[in-house]
């Protein structure tokens, strides 16, 4: 076997099933030596069960473990692998993490190898007229898809909200084949801010204009156009509205709002009470006046089911429980991160952070909140009433707000976010370091948007993440890696992603 590794001089080959030599060789290596038991949850990639530990030296970093592993495997193509100790990546040579974590070079060290994530790669831009705010998906593996009992007849669709108040449906040349009516037909009044599949043929959307709004979406048989036709106005925020969370099966819907409130929505008009006379359109208007000027649009117009206000700043983002649809999450410019229990409308928990918080996600196989945060950094929380302190662990690496967060499809550990600097950065739980104590995480990947390379070109300059900022990422298993800004663009990235839960 041909293993092109670093070894010491007076060491032939490696070791392996404790200390037996697989090439004559020497304990007096210049170099000190490890046994590792290398280890895959993947039946793809395991070794033979009869493999034992292995001699190496400390001197290896995680290309020449690579090296190793796809040398044990008899691989003809290599495969790119990442390492993990204790459920750590590793990130210095094995010498190095033994001497930081106090360990003895004389122990039998378990290493878990998985398959590398590839740097996605720029796939398509879709241009807007205006910035983009917000950005869906609808594939087959998308929640829309599969919490509803029809599917999509037609290839992947992406569904994009724009400052200039209109929703736009994409497929995937790059062709708009569906855009929602202006604000005399039903649309919107004022920019978008968040939209999302509801289902395959139903659409909501939220703004500016403190309405959250349903629509009807349908397509032609060919599936080269299709038709926004508005559904149900929901009016009870007094102020814009932030971000949108869907919960298909229960017909429920969370909007976070400047008014300092969460809004608790049914997406059936027979469920959803009146709305209140006081925020419905004045009838002596001159939007209503417009209306009745053109042919008139007849769409039902409801209240929410709550307003959850606790809150003392605007609410950036509001989300349900990934597993408990009657529990939402809520976070605010005014640092708290807050639980709600939706069936009785209560406030269940609060923790203040040190920093006001602009986006939320939630990964629920390690019962933590990923909240981005006007700090530049994303603080991950222990929601549980058990935990012993705020935050769990610290992403650093953006130089500007978080203002959103996506889960990673492929893996329980993934997570992308979106920052005022211009960037999207990818995470794995597992990439992270002890400083001062404390856990933090570096970021896997950083993109950059394509806008930036082609200014490069004509000589121009951008500071700060100015006229690139990112508004909202979406990420599917089958279209990729989507990015919305500021740059009126969606940006869509996408590479094999080969690590996976």
């Amino acid at each position: 076997m041909n293993l092109k590794l670093p070894l010491t001089p007076q060491t032939n080959g490696l070791k392996m099933n404790n200390g037996q030599d697989l090439a004559t060789g020497s304990h007096q290596a210049a170099q000190r030596q490890v046994r590792v038991q290398l280890t895959s949850q993947h039946e793809e990639l395991a070794l033979p069960d009869n493999t034992g530990p292995i001699l190496v030296p400390t001197g290896l970093r995680r290309y020449a473990l690579s090296t190793l592993v796809n040398n044990l495997l008899g691989n003809d193509k290599p495969i790119p692998f990442e390492f993990l100790i204790n459920g750590a990546f590793l990130r210095t040579s094995i010498d190095e993490y033994l001497t930081a974590n106090g360990i003895s070079s004389e122990t039998t060290l378990e290493i878990e190898y998985v398959r590398a994530l590839i740097p996605p790669l720029h796939i398509a831009s879709f241009e807007h007229d205006d910035w983009v705010s917000a950005v869906d998906v609808l594939s087959a593996s998308s929640l829309a898809s599969a919490d509803s009992s029809s599917r999509s007849q037609h290839q992947e669709r992406i569904l994009s909200g724009s400052y200039d108040g209109l929703l736009r449906v994409w497929n995937m040349s790059s062709q708009v084949i569906a855009m929602s009516p202006s604000p005399t037909d039903g649309g919107h009044t004022s920019s978008i801010k968040a939209a999302k599949f509801v289902s395959p043929n139903s659409i909501v959307s939220a703004g500016l204009d403190r309405t959250v709004r349903l629509w009807k979406y349908s397509e032609s048989r060919d599936g080269f156009s299709g038709k926004i036709a508005p559904q149900l106005e929901l009016y009870g925020h007094k102020s814009g509205i932030n971000s949108l969370a869907i919960h298909a099966p229960s017909n429920r819907i969370l909007s976070s709002s400047a008014d300092h409130s969460v809004g608790f929505w049914s997406t059936k008009k027979s469920d959803a009470p009146a709305a209140p006379e006081t925020l419905l359109p004045s009838a002596g208007s001159r939007m209503s006046k417009r209306r009745k000027l053109n042919t008139p649009v007849s769409v039902s117009q409801r209240g929410p089911l709550a307003l959850l206000s606790s809150h003392t700043a605007p609410v950036s983002a509001a989300i349900f429980d990934a597993n408990d649809s009657t529990v939402g999450y809520s976070a605010s410019w005014d640092h708290s991160l807050r639980t709600w229990d939706l069936v009785t409308a209560n406030l269940v928990d609060t923790r203040i952070t040190s920093h006001s918080l602009l986006s939320l996600e939630h990964l629920p196989d390690h019962h933590l909140l990923a909240t981005g945060t006007s700090a530049r950094h994303i603080t991950l929380i222990d929601p549980r009433a058990s935990a012993t302190t705020i935050s769990a662990m610290t992403l650093r690496g953006h130089t500007n707000a978080v203002v959103t967060l996506a889960r990673d499809p492929n893996s329980t550990y993934g997570l992308v976010s979106g920052s005022h600097d211009g960037t999207c950065r990818i995470w794995d739980l597992r990439a992270t370091k002890t400083d001062k104590g404390a856990a933090v995480g570096d970021s896997v990947y950083s993109i950059s948007r394509r806008s930036l390379e082609e200014d490069s070109k004509t000589n121009s300059k951008r500071v700060g993440g100015e006229g690139v900022k990112v508004f909202s990422v979406c990420w599917d298993r089958e279209v990729g890696l989507l990015s919305a800004g500021e740059d009126k663009r969606i940006q869509v990235n996408r590479g094999d992603v080969l690590s996976s839960s």
